[in-house]
């Protein structure tokens, strides 16, 4: 058993609550269970119980044994002197305040019943992926989509936090933000974090006057990416190489040092000198993109606007001095969908959150228009019979695996908690 069982218990009053008893033999009335903040000091704070005959107002803390209290060094920390009650799962010596008064003690498993003791242990037992595997289909429909939308919520909340943290750094540019975002997504796993380099080591004032000449953005990514740092017998590469140095001279920029791209492991549309060139493209087919990408609504209008090819040379290229058969190499759906997920609908849900806007609905219906994702994390979620019809859904199957489900966190969680309701 887990100490987060008896806060879940606490908090939501999932025991016999007419007849408790102290371990003193003192009835007990549950006025306010107190506040569950998760923070340093005790567990619950601004409770209220009556005690006897004796009205309290203060914090309780929970421990699986009574012992722990000890074991944390609680008695030596005066966050401690204001709890009222101890609660604990087991009784194995008494307490003491500071001053020597006894603290009163509620045992738990007194008072819960077997159905939810049941309910507890079936859920936590050992499965072969997630604790819910053989359970979680059956679940309410109602209660699951609730539980969805919660889920999109908060991992829009944490993408924006990495948002929020590139706009304190760009002097609050939401073009230059939009920027380092489009970059790192281009770059995907491998190359993401390069990419990202690549884009901030670059003002974006400077993407602004040089975006009419796709050579000169090209020039700018692919040296900063140590792409250009080689003698090769290539006439563009030469014409990149020197527009490279010239726009360095012109805007007194240093040579980036950034982790070195990747090609290896990468199917050849993935490589690292195609998405570059896809890149700088867009920045010269649009001119002011953000204010075109805030106001998108639908996956049609994000696939017109983010129709673009990698430049002449990379037609036939996948690597300098390489000449490969022709392709035109346009950005795919499956990438522009990778894109809606990881930048359009992440900086639109920011930028919405920053001018006090509420775009959550909105958004929502924008990501039911988009493709499910197809990964091994769905995958698994499907052979429990969790199917997903559109990217919102498996958007929150991987927020609900990798927060809560990698966590064990199932008494956060809308399905672990309703599983855990009594029969």
């Amino acid at each position: 058993m887990k100490e987060d069982f008896l806060h879940y218990l606490w908090k939501f009053k999932k025991f016999e609550t007419l007849n408790l008893q102290t371990i003193q033999n003192e009835q007990i009335t549950i006025i306010k269970t107190g506040d569950y903040l998760e923070l340093a000091g005790p567990d619950f704070f601004n409770a209220q119980i009556i005690i006897g005959e004796q009205k309290w107002a203060g914090n309780v803390e929970i421990h699986l044994k009574s012992s722990d209290w000890y074991l944390h060094h609680h008695e030596k920390d005066k966050a401690y002197e204001n709890v009222i009650l101890h609660v604990v799962w087991q009784h194995d010596t008494d307490v003491f305040r500071e001053n020597n008064t006894e603290i009163p003690v509620l045992v738990l498993k007194d008072y819960v019943s077997p159905d939810t003791l049941s309910n507890y242990n079936s859920l936590t037992a050992p499965k072969s992926w997630i604790f819910c595997e053989k359970e979680i289909a059956q679940i309410d429909e109602f209660v699951f989509k609730n539980w969805q939308e919660r889920l999109f919520f908060e991992r829009l909340e944490r993408k924006s936090k990495f948002i929020y943290d590139l706009l304190e750094e760009t002097n609050s540019d939401w073009e230059a933000v939009l920027f380092c975002l489009l970059a790192k997504n281009f770059g995907l796993n491998t190359n993401g974090n390069s990419f990202l380099q690549i884009a901030k080591s670059i003002p974006f004032s400077i993407i602004r006057k040089e975006s009419f000449e796709v050579e000169n953005l090209e020039a700018l990514l692919f040296g900063n990416a140590g792409l250009l740092n080689l003698d090769k017998e290539d006439v563009y590469f030469t014409d990149l190489k020197i527009r490279y140095f010239y726009l360095l001279h012109k805007y007194q920029l240093e040579k980036a040092v950034v982790e070195p791209v990747q090609f290896f492991k990468h199917r050849p549309d993935n490589f690292p000198t195609i998405r570059l060139s896809q890149l700088a493209s867009l920045y010269k087919k649009h001119q002011n993109l953000f204010s075109k990408i805030i106001k998108l609504k639908s996956v049609k209008d994000v696939y017109e606007l983010l129709t673009v090819t990698a430049s002449l040379y990379w037609q036939n290229h996948y690597q300098f001095d390489k000449e490969s058969p022709k392709k035109a190499k346009i950005l795919s759906k499956g990438f522009i969908d990778l894109v809606i997920l990881n930048t359009i609908i992440p900086i639109q849900f920011a930028y919405s959150e920053r001018m006090g806007e509420s775009i959550f609905e909105d958004l929502i219906v924008f990501m039911n228009e988009v493709a499910p994702e197809k990964n091994s994390i769905i995958d698994k979620f499907q052979s429990f019979k969790v199917s997903s019809k559109n990217a919102f859904e498996t958007q929150t199957l991987l927020q609900l695996k990798n927060e809560y489900c990698n966590h064990n966190a199932c008494l956060k969680c809308a399905v672990g908690m309703e599983l855990l309701k009594d029969n």
